[in-house]
């Protein structure tokens, strides 16, 4: 049926603002990344990342607002140490309106050193200057490390702050390294690399040897439901297919029951070796794609002499290129993004997945870091995204076509 080209324009319309609000919090999640911690939970929100710059003392320095800015404000320079995994520079600086002064005192916060310091600093800076100075170099000092340079005082007003459009791409370091370190040893060599790259390979091994395993046994599987004739074989496939319905939070408790038997609680097996038995939906899917294969081309085979397995191997799983990569990118993406999983089994931080460690910037220091948190969501789906992209030809062949016709 042709439609009108009204109504492909409102097909159309429609299917664009669909895939506009499906995008939306993929786009906002990038741009949270991007932003300054500052900046995150700002009302009402800012949908670009920002930096905001004044002079101070000849001198043009990133400073951070704090809005609103109405009127004449002060900028106060700290030395302090970064904040974990942090390579930004020591300085901290902070636009404080001239009300936040009461009774002709201020109370500036450090709440990013490791322990708190609290400045009262005189209003009236252009007489007390040096007092100002004094008060905050004797806070600075009891800090674990070296206070620097003494700060320097300015005043300024809204109109002197410039602001840029700035993307905070040091977020991303920073995420890598929020979480700290892990130290071991390789063949005799020593290496140190940030918690992030542990989580990333633990992630991948967990994914890898799944999409091997659970390929491997549900292509098995559905070819012996699909190709070859045996008693009761239609019966057994409405068994393996009322597994699904079966969640996991039933079987949870034996599994973890058995795993905790075997040794496996802590390790990876738990989220990986059990692919090697095949999944329910994937027998399925396989097994109705190697029954549209023709059978004279399993019979050529075996008048060639060709065993089952060869005829399988040979013949079968060449055909089923765009079905089998349908499965393990399906698989690929569940272990990928599996949080129960991990959460159940695994037991030392070294041993954690990317999903599971995704819970240390929300449970560190009191508080979430979410512009790391974002940032490290970020960096998790970049996979999956460039995945899907290099491979969208084939996942849509493999799920709109049923291989060759009869």
């Amino acid at each position: 049926m042709k439609l009108s080209t009204p109504k492909r324009i409102a097909v159309h319309a429609i299917l664009i603002v669909g895939s506009c609000i499906f995008i939306f919090p993929f786009l906002w999640l990038i741009i949270t990344s991007l932003k300054p911690v500052e900046q995150i939970m700002q009302m009402p929100p800012d949908w670009l990342p920002r930096a905001h710059y004044a002079t101070l003392g000849g001198e043009r320095v990133k400073v951070v607002k704090e809005p609103p800015l109405a009127e004449p404000s002060v900028i106060v320079v700290a030395v302090i140490p970064p904040r974990p995994g942090e390579d930004g520079p020591r300085n901290e600086r902070k636009v404080l309106p001239a009300k936040s002064f009461r009774n002709g005192l201020a109370e500036i916060k450090l709440a990013e050193t490791r322990e708190a310091a609290t400045i009262r600093v005189p209003a009236t800076l252009e007489k007390h200057v040096p007092e100002a100075w004094v008060l905050v170099r004797e806070k600075l000092e009891r800090l674990p490390t070296d206070p620097g340079p003494p700060p320097r005082w300015d005043c300024v007003g809204p109109d002197q702050i410039e602001t840029r459009i700035e993307p905070a791409w040091w977020n991303y370091r920073g995420a890598i390294r929020y979480t700290g370190y892990y130290e071991g040893s390789f063949l005799g060599l020593s290496y140190r690399l940030p918690m992030f790259v542990i989580y990333l390979r633990n992630t991948l091994i967990v994914a890898v040897f799944g999409v091997i395993g659970t390929t491997l046994s549900s292509a098995l599987a559905a070819y012996g439901f699909a190709r070859i004739s045996w008693r009761g074989r239609d019966a057994l496939f409405l068994v393996a297919l009322s597994t699904m319905m079966v969640p996991f939070t039933v079987t949870m408790v034996p599994l973890y029951g058995v795993f905790k038997a075997l040794g496996w609680v802590g390790t990876l097996k738990p989220l990986w070796v059990p692919a090697f038995f095949g999944s329910a939906f994937n027998i399925f899917l396989l097994r109705q794609f190697f029954r549209t294969i023709p059978h004279d081309l399993s019979d050529a085979a075996r008048i060639d002499g060709c065993s089952e397995f060869a005829i399988f191997w040979r013949i079968i799983l060449p055909l089923s290129k765009p079905a089998l990569a349908v499965v393990a990118l399906f698989h690929f993406m569940w272990a990928w993004n599996d949080f129960m999983g991990p959460l159940l089994f695994l037991t030392r931080q070294e041993t954690f997945t990317l999903s599971l460690g995704l819970q240390n910037y929300q449970s560190q220091h009191g508080g979430s870091e979410w512009h790391f948190l974002m940032a490290a969501s970020t960096l998790m789906i970049l996979p999956i995204v460039v995945l899907f992209f290099f491979t969208q030809r084939t996942f849509i062949q493999g799920i709109s076509t049923t291989g060759m016709k009869n």
